[in-house]
């Protein structure tokens, strides 16, 4: 798991539980990870006494400063006798990873400090021909390989460093040459590289002494000479100021009131703001998550833009003001749209198709498959109408419309069944199985009314009825074939066997929510009332809400229904919230916002998942789904209750 993410767009840094930099990212958000997630390491040396901050005797205090994406990092070592504050940042504007660090000697004797910062760079995800050296001209020392510079330096300059092998043929890095605190490493090593730069000071009893630590990132030797030099000159303290400025005015920068919540929840809707900033690129990508330790498991990772989790976060971010983010997110939706009008299953960072297995071909019965989840195609026109909706952009509008708009409906209009006026099958959201989902559906409607809607703002009637009769047939056909007389509520699909027929699944599944969200049914609709209330008791898991029954994704032994969501969660809360008439209504809605605020790490980062019963998070994080449904729900019932307490004013 990533506890603390730093970034700008272009550079991202992830730190883990025990403050290594784990993950570095560039150029693109999510793609390129130069470190692989092997660790950089941090470690202090004191009058001959040795240990890493991520080794066992340290207290660990990972945080933010408040509304800002700069760290408050406190690690402690008494029987080392130090303390040490960390600020770390990626400059907003500039690819320059920055630290302030300030040791305390808790000792009442002098002592002579070396710290070592270590670098286990992989560049271009593989460890081979790599180069580590010092370079005189800057005074740093630079890894490179191709078009990917990394120079590190320090003020004041740091007195040791070395260069040298790591995996290769026993060796384990030049960070094991620092435990003795004395480097004699290489001045330059190719190949599978590592370096160590030591900083040395003496510090009497209770003192304090402070340092700078930056990393110039960039395309060649001349991008990170020009980077380091800006440092130097401006001085990496007001580089370190102008960002946490810059990021405090940022998250404040839009005019609402959320007074009347309780204060962990407003700290972290602005957290959850300025962490979904850093998993998305500057190109447009809204990445899922970018936490490496998943592909150990997995042989794969989140780090690709889904366009349903997408539109999901460019939804909120428009709810909290940020158009500026959306519409580029909207721009490389346009540029990846496959040609017969439909989003494939995922893409990487820069607009490239990622991996997927979603197949095209079904061998049982020799027919060609649409490799989709439809619900992606049909999420992003939804998302498209909604920010229309909030900042009336007609040139944006238009230059999507013909591109994107029209591609994208007329296909859902020709992936109908004529005989059930249901989508085709295709995968659901979750991703574990193909047939015609019930949370698939209902973004369908929203997307052909979407649709409608912008038809109509360019004058095509026409187009637009069509758009909206597909809508209210598809409603229809919903209450028809995926409504459950038996179990009184709606399915959560008709899944496709192995001979293509569609059998009725009454699993209960938290995606049905968008029964109401997606306007096709009403939050009071008794059909809607009855699948919600299976959702609520089936489901729930300690205090939150699980995926669906029998839910085997990381689930704990001995469970049947997994561990609680925070998407999940949040989506109880939104009904809540729809069907509220009164500010009392509102309640447990407000519950399930604060069961998720207070499960929050330390730093504020949500995962994808909580674990109940080891009372821990799990799974990748931070998920920038977890954080913008955050925002979204706060958003919802914030404005429900100020429209409760309008009406209660006027009546």
């Amino acid at each position: 798991m990533r506890d603390i993410p730093v970034g700008n767009g272009s550079l991202l840094i992830n730190f883990d539980e025990k403050y290594h930099i784990r993950d570095i990212y560039f150029p693109h958000v999510g793609q390129e990870n130069h470190t692989e997630g092997y660790p950089c390491r941090f470690g202090v040396w004191a009058d001959g006494d040795f240990s890493w901050v991520g080794d066992e005797g340290w207290q660990r205090e990972l945080r933010y400063v408040q509304d800002s994406l700069v760290t408050d990092v406190k690690v402690r070592n008494e029987s080392l006798g130090i303390a040490i504050q960390c600020n770390d940042t990626v400059a907003s504007h500039d690819n320059i990873f920055l630290r302030k660090t300030i040791v305390r000697n808790l000792r009442q004797d002098k002592r002579d400090f070396r710290v070592f910062l270590h670098h286990d760079l992989r560049i271009y995800e593989n460890k081979f021909g790599d180069t580590a050296f010092f370079d005189p001209q800057t005074g740093g020392l630079i890894h490179y390989k191709k078009h990917r510079y990394f120079l590190i330096n320090t003020e004041p300059h740091f007195a040791s460093f070395a260069t040298g092998r790591k995996a290769f043929q026993g060796k384990e890095g030049t960070w094991r040459d620092a435990e003795d605190g004395n480097l004699q490493g290489r001045v330059i090593t190719e190949g599978s590289v590592d370096s160590t730069i030591g900083v040395h000071f003496a510090l009497e009893a209770g003192e304090e002494f402070e340092f700078f630590y930056w990393a110039a990132t960039g395309f060649s030797y001349d991008d990170v000479r020009v980077l380091n030099s800006l440092v130097m000159e401006r001085g990496p303290e007001q580089y370190l100021e102008y960002t946490q400025n810059y990021w405090r005015a940022w998250v404040n920068k839009n005019d609402r009131n959320l007074s009347s919540l309780p204060e962990g929840i407003i700290d972290l809707f602005n957290r959850s703001l300025l962490i979904v900033h850093t998993q998305i690129d500057r190109d447009g990508a809204i990445l899922a998550a970018n936490d490496h330790d998943v592909a150990e498991r997995a042989t794969d990772h989140y780090s690709y833009l889904w366009t349903r989790d997408g539109a999901f976060v460019a939804n909120a971010m428009d709810k909290a003001g940020y158009s500026h983010i959306t519409r580029k997110f909207f721009d490389i939706c346009g540029r990846v749209l496959h040609h017969e009008g439909y989003f494939l299953q995922k893409y990487n960072p820069d607009g490239t198709v990622a991996s997927s297995w979603h197949a095209c071909w079904d061998p049982a019965t020799g027919n060609n498959l649409v490799p989709i989840q439809e619900d992606e195609t049909a999420l992003v026109l939804w998302a498209l109408w909604e920010h229309y909706s909030c900042f009336k952009d007609i040139e944006f509008a238009h230059r999507h419309y013909r591109k994107m708009v029209v591609p994208c409906a007329d296909f859902m209009l020709r992936f109908r069944n004529e005989k059930t006026g249901l989508p085709m099958p295709s995968w659901n959201l979750w991703e574990d199985r193909r047939g015609v989902h019930t949370f698939t559906c209902c973004t369908v409607v929203a997307g052909f009314r979407a649709s409608a809607n912008l038809a109509d703002v360019f004058g095509e009637k026409d187009r637009a009825n069509r758009y909206r009769n597909a809508a209210d047939s598809m409603v229809a056909a919903m209450r028809e074939h995926l409504y459950s007389e038996t179990d009184g509520r709606f399915l959560r699909s008709l899944q496709s066997d192995d001979h293509g027929h569609l059998v009725p699944d009454n699993t209960v599944d938290a995606s049905l929510f968008g029964l109401f969200y997606f306007g096709c049914f009403g939050a009071d609709d008794d059909a809607v009332a009855k699948t919600m209330r299976a959702v609520e008791e089936k489901l729930a898991a300690g205090g939150g809400v699980g995926r669906y029954e029998f839910d085997g994704y990381m689930r704990p032994a001995d469970t049947e229904i997994g561990n609680a969501w925070f998407i999940c969660t949040l989506w109880l809360a939104e009904y809540y919230i729809a069907k509220a008439g009164t500010i009392s209504d509102l309640e447990p809605a407000l519950r399930l916002i604060e069961w998720c605020a207070e499960r929050a790490l330390l730093s504020g980062v949500l995962s994808e998942q909580y674990d109940p019963a080891a009372a821990v998070q799990t799974s990748v994080s931070p998920l920038t789904w977890s954080h913008s449904t955050f925002v979204g729900t706060v958003l919802s019932y914030q404005q429900k209750a100020t429209l409760i307490s309008k009406q209660t004013n006027n009546a």
